[in-house]
């Protein structure tokens, strides 16, 4: 049986599917997901344990980066209802040849899919108006406009079960106040932006949580047991050591490791495929794995410098940086030049 969260998080894709003409398999071409898990991601028959692959998806279907974040938020309940429940026996994909089968509907009167088609139009935006009425606005007196909060603000009913990213409330500023009490270099403005998403990432990986992004009941019991520290290297420290890692071209790699993460050891960046980028040097995932690393060992300053050290010696410069190298490159005279 489907729960509430998966079957929210089914309409709301299937709106981004009926905005297009294009199929399941056309779409699963561009996404790298098979046309039979989009599928059954639409009809809430399975949820993605990867939020990658619907956020693939949405953008190739045209979403709006508001669109996106409600997206995450449905995902993020549906996978937490996913994980606490056992998982349903799954056929395995469908080989090639009958992927194109599986994507074609049955036949329907053109009237039917019309209405179907509007029917998930007014669900999803339904969903949207639900996920926009988020004004938790807390008085100084701790109250939810109708009685005293008592306990933990963010486990009180004053703040929504999940706390996450285009929030601006006074749940928002608990946990930026909260993160900064760990040791998080951040404002505390009461708004949930690319900043808190990075700080909150960041104390998940160290309290061993799921880097989900979005501050859930674990992280706000994590938040408040106070038990992780998110003290680090300032930008002078890191700088003077990765000068001394880097004897050969000093301002070279110090650029770079600037141009990456500001020389923030806890900087974190998501890419546009679902994939992620840690550290002082921003190590990928996929540079993480050939290294032999965790996401905990990235923030690890000394490490994560270290680790660049070893992916510049497999062939003496930094090409694993392209994008930040790009200056040095073009302003470095030809040999014998």
């Amino acid at each position: 049986m489907q729960s509430i969260e998966a079957q929210r998080l089914a309409a709301f894709l299937r709106m981004f599917k009926n905005r297009t003409e294009r199929s399941y398999q056309s779409l699963a071409k561009r996404t790298g997901v098979s046309s039979s898990s989009l599928h059954r991601y639409c009809a809430g028959t399975k949820i993605p344990s990867d939020y990658g692959a619907i956020q693939r998806f949405a953008r190739e279907c045209g979403a709006t980066q508001e669109e996106l974040h409600t997206l995450h938020r449905l995902w993020v309940l549906a996978d937490a209802v996913r994980r606490g429940e056992p998982e349903p026996d799954e056929s395995p994909d469908e080989l090639p040849g009958e992927q194109a089968v599986a994507d074609v509907p049955p036949a329907e009167p053109a009237r039917s899919r019309t209405f179907r088609r509007r029917m998930a139009l007014v669900g999803a935006a339904l969903i949207v108006a639900a996920g926009a009425v988020t004004t938790w606005v807390i008085s100084a007196g701790r109250t939810d406009g109708s009685r005293t909060v008592s306990g933990p603000m963010l486990l009180s009913s004053a703040c929504p079960p999940v706390v996450s990213m285009g929030q601006h409330d006074e749940c928002v500023r608990e946990v930026q106040v909260l993160l900064s009490q760990a040791g998080a270099k951040l404002e505390i403005d009461g708004d949930f932006g690319p900043a808190t998403l990075r700080r909150v990432t960041a104390f998940q990986v160290l309290a061993g949580l799921q880097p989900r992004g979005v501050v859930d009941e674990a992280t706000k019991r994590a938040l408040y047991d106070q038990r992780i520290s998110m003290a680090t290297w300032s930008p002078e420290q890191v700088e003077r050591r990765v000068r001394e890692v880097f004897p050969e071209e000093p301002d070279r790699a110090v650029g770079i490791a600037r141009c990456q993460s500001f020389l923030d050891p806890l900087h974190v960046l998501t890419n546009t495929n679902g994939t992620r980028n840690w550290g002082v040097f921003q190590l990928s995932d996929k540079l993480l794995r050939e290294l032999g690393g965790t996401q905990l060992q990235a923030y690890d300053p000394e490490w994560n410098i270290q680790a660049a050290r070893r992916a510049w010696s497999r062939h003496q410069d930094f090409r694993d940086w392209e994008h930040c190298d790009q200056p040095y490159r073009s302003s470095t005279p030809p040999p014998g030049g």
